[in-house]
């Protein structure tokens, strides 16, 4: 494959800037990256590259900003049709909306269609990774993971497990749930760009009898993560805990069979009590930021803060989250946080959207930033995609007051191309 130089303004992390500091974004004005064998080969300014690689085509994204490509750490596939729902709060809506829904995953047909339908909205929306929940049907796995693999794009996910508290035809049972998941994980783990997730619901809907069954297979499998949910809301805490009389709080029903360790990944985490939290960091565990499902559904409002001691990602929630867009994502943690008295900089937004996600997910050595032998999964950001932010990005006197009007008010049109390992797909 020949090489492709992409010109346009970069911003790539050295560091974390939520412990470091926004000097850990390094912004340059005429930039470049050099694509090779779907690679990022090398990251400088548009000079000196176009000198040392003569023979590179160009691609020429004038004052857009090139970006690492958004990573959406916790999604529902199978939600996709049922986004924006109105009016209930998470055990309802479960029960309206998602159940309902998740019943038609079953046929292979409708799985794959809305499949596709996901991955065009996703990546038209620039995220290039996404880590999601498929139902308890082995053909919505199959159906996620073969849209991906098609379209080349890195995926996470797993067969979600129930076997108590859901409709007739959503449940499965422990021993079920071990082999359906083991068998997908067989087929899918390490395929191309894909990794199998193990996927407890949460434990409401699972008896301890299959949480235990999970546990063991992870313990067979410790090189897969683990996704579920936790204390997203307080009555689901409550129903939790009156499930599980034996358990310390809400984390300890995972932990005793076997659901707690660094590949762990929580969902929410919005009303966790002081032990958790140590405990999660003890272990390495990592929480997922979910702001716009939070706000919707009327869970609660995320602690920013435990940034200082755990992996913290960024998610859409989709369909519990109200958009694809990790920008609207991001605008929605900013406002959160202001609810909180914390002031979220720019660069830490970003951030959270590309190698936050990607070390919460254990892919910070693959995706997540500009950097030589990292994949070249890339956005490209038109920062004046909209009258409105135009006139505002016109004002900046740096890179930050020129993104966050994007940010802030941006969607799927601020996103002037996606590259999947090194390849444009927006037409």
């Amino acid at each position: 494959m020949s090489d492709i130089l992409l010109l346009g303004q970069t911003l790539r992390f050295t560091g974390d800037p939520f412990a470091e500091g926004t000097e850990t974004a390094e912004h340059t004005r005429h930039g470049a990256v050099l694509l090779r064998d779907g690679l990022i080969a090398e990251v400088g300014t548009a000079d000196s590259l176009r000198a040392a690689y003569p023979a590179a085509r160009i691609v020429d994204h004038g004052d857009a900003l090139i970006l690492p490509g958004f990573i959406d750490a916790h999604a529902h596939y199978p939600q996709t049709a049922i986004i924006a729902s109105w009016g209930l709060r998470l055990i309802d809506w479960l029960n309206r909306y998602t159940f309902p829904e998740e019943m038609r995953f079953g046929d292979p047909a409708y799985a794959a269609e809305v499949a596709a339908r996901y991955f065009d909205l996703t990546l038209a929306a620039g995220t290039t990774t996404v880590a999601s929940y498929c139902t308890i049907h082995p053909e919505s796995v199959d159906a996620f993971f073969g849209e991906a693999q098609a379209r080349g794009v890195r995926a996470l996910a797993g067969k979600t497990c129930m076997d108590r508290n859901a409709p007739e035809g959503l449940r499965d049972t422990a021993q079920s749930a071990h082999d359906d998941s083991k068998a997908l994980l067989e087929r899918w783990h390490g395929q191309d760009r894909l990794s199998y997730m193990i996927t407890p619901r949460f434990s409401p809907t699972s008896t301890p009898e299959q949480l235990s069954a999970l546990g063991a297979l992870w313990a067979e499998h410790p090189e897969c993560l683990m996704q579920t949910h936790l204390s997203e809301q307080t009555d689901e805490i409550a129903w939790a805990k009156s499930l599980f009389p034996e358990a310390r709080d809400y984390l300890d029903t995972y932990e005793q069979h076997g659901l707690l360790g660094p590949g762990a990944l929580f969902g929410h985490a919005i009303h966790l009590e002081p032990r958790e939290i140590d405990r999660l960091a003890e272990v390495g565990a990592a929480l997922i930021h979910c702001p716009t499902s939070n706000t919707f559904i009327g869970s609660g409002l995320f602690d920013m803060a435990l940034t200082a001691r755990l992996r913290v990602g960024l998610a859409t929630d989709t369909g519990g989250g109200s958009s694809f867009s990790m920008l609207r994502t991001m605008a929605a943690a900013y406002e959160v946080a202001q609810l909180r008295g914390q002031a979220l900089h720019p660069s830490q937004l970003l951030w959270l959207a590309t190698q936050g996600s990607a070390k919460a997910l254990g892919l910070e050595h693959q995706i997540g930033t500009l950097a030589p032998g990292m994949e070249a999964d890339l956005i490209v950001l038109d920062l004046a995609s909209t009258p409105a932010i135009a006139q505002r990005a016109a004002r900046a006197d740096d890179i930050w007051e020129a993104v966050f009007p994007t940010i802030m008010m941006g969607d799927d049109r601020a996103i002037a191309q996606t590259y999947i390992a090194g390849k444009p797909v927006k037409a």
